[in-house]
């Protein structure tokens, strides 16, 4: 006879260069942490850390707009349940602490009590294009203004045709 595996939960503070993942149990104890690269071969080693403990059912991800964005695909293309989590409030914050780890559990313990329950863009598609062409055209017209307030500013002080040089 097969025995069962435990269903576990993950969590995951997210940074440039590292992720750091927590997983706990059903009842929100702490089975294992550790630091990731920020690449796709550590995310299959942090997914296969997670799945070493149990059947991963959900994982909390913070940051899923900005540091988080290719984890977050990254388990979602490997049929994954994933959670935005928001980063915890000032006062749990001073409660607690603040370092990676304590912020991965937190995101783990906000999923399995479903606090956390965002549902992460996907940053594909039509939305996401647009996105990109309004970021793209903001940027095109800064660079335009700026080079025509400097160019008025040469104009202003430069020296008239008829004073003498």
């Amino acid at each position: 006879m097969a025995v069962k595996k435990r269903s576990v939960i993950g969590g995951v503070d997210t940074h440039r260069d590292t992720h750091h993942a927590a997983i706990i149990d059903s009842t929100g104890g702490l089975l294992g942490d550790a630091e990731f690269p920020a690449t796709t071969a550590g995310y299959a080693d942090l997914l296969a850390r997670m799945r070493s403990f149990g059947r991963v059912t959900a994982v909390g991800v913070e940051g899923t707009g900005s540091y988080g964005a290719g984890l977050a695909r990254y388990l979602t293309s490997k049929k994954l349940p994933v959670v935005e989590v928001d980063r915890p409030d000032r006062r749990a914050r001073r409660d607690q602490g603040k370092s990676d780890p304590i912020d991965a559990i937190a995101a783990a313990r906000a999923t399995l009590a479903g606090t956390a329950m965002g549902t992460p863009k996907t940053r594909t598609g039509p939305v996401e294009a647009i996105r990109a062409l309004r970021v793209a055209r903001r940027g095109a017209v800064k660079a335009r203004t700026a080079a025509l307030n400097q160019m008025r500013g040469l104009v202003a002080a430069a020296p008239n045709p008829w004073e003498p040089t």
